[in-house]
């Protein structure tokens, strides 16, 4: 007997689904022992469905016209979005359909109502290709650590934001033009909010953490900072100075009986096997306390990459893999979220300030009234926003005495402009 299939949204990846379906569908077939059967697909460009081989009894308008009336094993919900997307999972779910779905946005803030509605009416809801497009991280966690406590997790998970910041330090553009570049070769949106301020990673880091901590994380949870505010002198300090590359990395660790999630640029070591990750690749790194580290890399977006994990998620399904949803999601849990100010971390601080002599003393004795020890310091001499550039890197200092300490100095007379903060990930 075919497992039935019905696809609900044609957009890029929609496209990529109904195409791996149908071409290597005889593939699938010969591999798993069954044929896995398109039973309609819902879009509201019909003809767009039916140029792509879809027969026309099969393309609906009416995605909850198709779910209710058409027999099928499964629905894959591709629309995106908070709203529709989720009364339509929320329809297929009550119809006691499966769903597979990519949509990272409506897991992290309603994921924990649907998996339990899952639970109640006896159908999986999957969601592989949530995180890391064709990477398949969330396989890895559900599956293949399963025995393992995790222990961390570093991931860059947003290919917009890692290919800007790859122009900004092979090509040492502003992130300006770095943006530009990135929209002209389609790696970001119009409007790239989402990417280069974080949310999006954010929301793909709290899907990891509740799989990975076993307790429900929102994306709410998530201390989230984006990468605007850099710039091409301090991707270049990091690396001739201090040794570092820099990336908008995801992080998700257990320190001291509490729970960090964070997603903000970071300056890692420019050995670490991260900061070899570029262009619009993804790659997530879990440690667990018997595997020790693992890394996952590969094309985090794009038709071809997200298809393959919605197909992958689809073949679980109809070989009868259907993933039991912890308990642990549908809770708060033990572990508590600790509150960004209480973060411990060594620290890059890039001032604008006046050249003139003393500066750095009166910097260094607001930092010291805070506990806060330098490790280095150094200063540019040349013209950087109607100063010179004064950084300096700490260390270990909690964000709360950091940020204390950028207040106080940002209303010195010598200080121009608003510090910029990074902080530093050992790795």
């Amino acid at each position: 007997m075919s497992f039935k299939v019905g696809i609900v949204g044609c957009g890029t990846v929609g496209s990529g689904v109904v195409k791996l379906l149908l071409e290597n569908g005889p593939f699938i077939e010969k591999r798993i022992g069954r044929k896995v059967e398109i039973a309609f697909v819902s879009d509201l460009n019909p003809e767009k469905v039916i140029s792509l081989g879809v027969p026309k009894e099969k393309v609906y308008t009416d995605a909850f016209k198709a779910i209710k009336e058409v027999e099928c094993d499964t629905v894959v919900e591709l629309i995106g979005g908070t709203t529709t997307a989720k009364r339509i999972i929320e329809e297929a779910l009550s119809n006691k359909r499966h769903v597979v779905t990519a949509n990272k946005a409506l897991l992290a803030d309603y994921g924990n109502e649907l998996f339990k509605m899952a639970k109640e009416k006896g159908v999986s809801l999957k969601f592989e290709a949530s995180v890391g497009g064709g990477i398949p991280v969330i396989k890895a966690l559900r599956e293949g650590l399963v025995g393992n406590r995790i222990e961390r997790i570093y991931g860059i998970i947003n290919g917009t934001a890692n290919f800007i910041l790859t122009q900004m330090t092979q090509k040492g553009l502003s992130f300006e033009e770095a943006l530009k570049l990135a929209q002209e070769n389609g790696y970001a949106e119009a409007d790239p909010t989402l990417d280069v301020e974080g949310f999006d990673a954010a929301h793909k880091i709290a899907i990891l953490s509740s799989l990975a901590f076993c307790r429900w994380v929102k994306t709410e949870n998530v201390f989230v900072d984006g990468i605007s505010k850099l710039t091409p002198l301090d991707i270049e300090i990091a690396k001739e100075e201090f040794g570092y590359s820099v990336k908008l990395l995801a992080v998700a660790k257990e320190v001291d009986g509490s729970l960090e999630v964070r997603v903000h640029p970071t300056m890692i070591p420019e050995e670490h096997i991260l900061s070899s990750v570029n262009g619009v690749f993804n790659a997530c790194l879990i440690e667990g306390d018997f595997v020790g580290e693992t890394l996952y890399y590969g094309k985090g977006a794009g038709q071809k990459p997200t298809a393959s994990a919605v197909v992958s998620d689809i073949v679980d399904l109809a070989v009868g893999n259907s993933f039991s949803i912890p308990e642990c999601l549908f809770r708060d849990g033990s572990l508590p979220i600790k509150e960004p100010d209480q973060f411990v971390s060594s620290f890059y601080l890039r001032f604008t300030a006046v050249d003139r002599p003393g500066v750095l003393a009166k910097i260094a004795l607001i930092l010291g009234k805070y506990q806060i020890s330098i490790k280095m310091a150094l200063q540019r001499s040349i013209d950087f926003n109607g100063g010179v550039p004064v950084v300096m890197t700490t260390h270990p200092a909690k964000k709360r005495d950091i940020d204390l300490a950028v207040k106080e100095i940002d209303q010195l007379d010598v200080i121009l402009k608003p510090t910029f903060v990074c902080m530093i990930e050992e790795l």
